[in-house]
């Protein structure tokens, strides 16, 4: 089994108030939570309108799994990219 767990920073240039923020938090949280049943939450920066910190954690099998989620996260962020820029992503892998 393995547990994938990191953070990624997030800037968001076009927000213009913490609604606007929160909104696209949202979307991108549900939308790795729903796909991929990754937990995600917001661990940082709450009241900055553009910027934002992001845990997440999983579960996987094989180790080609956890690179799968990975891939996963990456692609989704990617889908994002006109609303939101990533500056940091750091992850950790760890096998039991």
């Amino acid at each position: 089994m393995y547990v994938i767990y990191g953070q990624f920073n997030l800037f968001l240039p076009q927000s213009s108030s913490l609604k606007d923020k929160r909104q696209t938090i949202q979307s991108i949280m549900a939308r790795l939570h729903k796909r991929f049943n990754i937990s995600v939450c917001e661990v940082d920066y709450q009241n900055l309108w553009q910027r934002s910190a992001l845990g997440f954690a999983a579960a996987a099998k094989s180790s080609g799994d956890a690179d799968f989620v990975l891939q996963s996260i990456k692609s989704t962020l990617e889908y994002y990219e006109d609303v939101c820029e990533i500056t940091d992503f750091a992850q950790e892998l760890v096998s039991f």
